[in-house]
Parts: structure tokens; C-alpha cells; sequence
């Protein structure tokens, strides 16, 4: 977005005025928040289901969104195909890993493998884009990954051997390398001068219509669950995780830019795990420890851009 603010990424936060720092705020709580959320979701209805329930919700939002501010809504036929494509990986198949691999991952490592998109985002911008990889950045993916096998060490190795939680965390690396791939594919969306708004409403749209179709050939029932848990996570999800959040991120962006509203990735999971800790019970090892702190310092070098001079 080129038209985002003008602050330089290397400075701090400090001196940012109060409605900033409150999107800021809002937008780690929204998204950090949102993977308890996925877990709620988990258990009578079809995963697929639930993903579908969620983004006809917010596609509908995000339309009334598109509609009010007088966005474009007409496109080529080329452009509707890059959209179709944004919608599986961005909205359909991303989701649908992530919900997955929730049956046998806590909500809270979910948010720290999808915090290294960071990290994927930098691989395949190198393959896709042939974007020059910095030492440092390159450094930061690989103390991110190590994070993550902390993370997951008891299972990985012999002694306590959890082929589901394993299972899980392959699930949430497929669910980040669609939505990371979706990011290459906006960006070439972006670049043709598309609106970010319309393209993720149409996004939002094909991703409902691949959903559609998926839970048609499984078969799964059109349900949804009568209680409390489900339906309040539901509405949270398409309302404030879909919506909300993404709209105090857009104004993040114009106000401090890409860089530094990307800090809030590396947020997010402090906020998941300290809420899984709580409601579901995580136990912390030195292990986990470890894995974490790396995950999130791998995270600040590959975000960190140097201070001009």
C-alpha cells in the first residue's frame, strides 16, 4: 500500500497517539484472541462447515462495507480468477488446516506456527519475486523454525510420541503456506491497482463457494450447533477476528505502514498463549519456553527493518 503513512519502520511506538495505539491494541487482541475462538468451533459441526458459516457472515459484512464506501465491484475476467484463487487459500483451505489441526493442538501453538508467515512469506517472496534475502532476516526464519521444534519436541522425538499433535502441526504449516501463497497472489492483485476492499470481498465470496462445494461432496450436514460456545465463537469469528480486525488493520496500515503494523504478527501469539493457559490448561515446560521465545525473536528479525541514518 503506498499511500500508507510515511513514519519511518525503525522507529518506536512511543509518541503514537491514543487512536493508534488503541488499533493497535485492538487488533492483537481481535486476532489473538480469534484461535480460542477456532477451538470452540470444534466438535458437532463439520469443520468445513463452520468455516463456511463464518465467512458467509463476514462476506456479507464486507460487502456492506464495499457497498457503502462506493468501492469498484466490477473486474476483468482475469482479475475474478486471481480473486477465485485468493478465496482457496485465503478463505477456504487455510481455515479449513487450521480448524483441523485445532482437534489435537492447543488454540495457543496454532497462532505461534501461523506467527511464522513472516518467515514463509520471506521464502516464497524469494521464489516467487526473487526479493534479495538480508543475513539477518534470513537468520531470523531460521531461529524462528527452531522455536517451533522446541515447541513440539516431546512429540518429534521418541518419549512421548503424539503422532495426532504431530499431525496437527502439519495441518497448521499447510494452513500457513496457503495463507501465505494467498499473499503472493494479493500482492499481484494489488499491483494491477485493485481496491484491497473489493478484492477481499470477492476473495471472501469465492472462498464461501469453494466451501460450498467441499461440504457438498463430503456430505456433511448443514448444522449448526444450538449453544452458547458455538454460536458466540461464530459471530466473534465473522464479526471481530473477519471484520473488525481487519478494518483496524487496514487503518494501522495507512498510519504507520506495512513494517510496523506487522509487529502486531509477533503479538499475537503472546496474547493466544496466555488465553490457552488460562481457559484450556497449557502447560508450560522449559521446552515450551524455549520455543516460544524463540518463535517470537525469529519473528522480530525478520520483520525489523534498520533505522535509516
Amino acid at each position: 500500500m503506498s499511500h500508507a503513512s510515511a513514519a519511518m519502520p525503525g522507529q518506536s511506538l512511543k509518541g503514537l497517539d491514543g487512536t493508534t495505539l488503541g488499533l493497535y491494541a485492538a487488533t492483537v487482541f481481535l486476532w489473538g484472541v480469534s484461535w480460542i475462538g477456532i477451538r470452540a468451533q470444534l466438535g458437532v459441526v463439520a469443520p468445513e462447515m463452520s468455516v463456511l458459516w463464518r465467512f458467509l457472515l463476514a462476506a456479507a459484512l464486507m460487502w456492506g462495507w464495499v457497498l457503502a464506501t462506493g468501492h469498484r465491484v466490477r473486474f476483468a475476467l482475469a482479475d475474478h480468477l486471481r480473486f477465485a484463487a485468493v478465496g482457496c487459500c485465503l478463505f477456504s483451505f487455510n481455515f479449513i488446516s487450521f480448524y483441523y489441526g485445532g482437534l489435537s493442538v492447543p488454540s495457543g501453538l496454532l497462532s505461534v506456527v501461523f506467527s511464522l508467515a513472516s518467515v514463509f512469506n520471506l521464502v516464497l517472496g524469494f521464489l516467487v519475486f526473487r526479493q534479495r534475502v538480508e543475513p539477518r532476516v534470513a537468520l531470523g526464519g531460521v531461529i524462528g523454525v527452531l522455536g517451533i521444534l522446541f515447541l513440539f519436541w516431546p512429540e518429534i522425538t521418541g518419549a512421548g510420541f503424539n503422532a495426532a499433535a504431530l499431525k496437527g502441526l502439519a495441518l497448521c504449516v499447510m494452513g500457513t503456506l496457503f495463507f501465505c501463497s494467498g499473499n503472493m497472489i494479493s500482492t499481484v492483485v494489488q499491483r494491477r491497482g485493485v481496491p484491497l476492499l473489493s478484492a477481499t470481498a470477492w476473495g471472501m465470496t469465492y472462498g464461501c463457494a469453494v466451501l460450498l462445494a467441499l461440504n457438498l461432496l463430503r456430505g456433511n450436514a448443514f448444522i449448526i450447533e444450538p449453544t452458547v460456545k458455538y454460536i458466540g465463537s461464530l459471530i466473534y469469528l465473522s464479526i471481530g477476528a473477519s471484520v473488525l480486525a481487519f478494518m483496524s488493520y487496514l487503518t494501522l496500515l495507512r498510519r504507520l505502514g506495512a513494517a510496523r503494523a506487522g509487529y502486531a504478527t509477533v503479538l499475537f501469539p503472546i496474547v493466544a498463549l496466555t488465553v490457552s493457559t488460562l481457559i484450556e490448561g497449557y502447560v508450560w515446560t522449559p521446552l515450551a519456553v524455549i520455543g516460544v521465545v524463540l518463535a517470537l525473536l525469529g519473528n522480530v528479525l525478520v520483520l525489523r527493518r534498520p533505522v535509516a541514518k
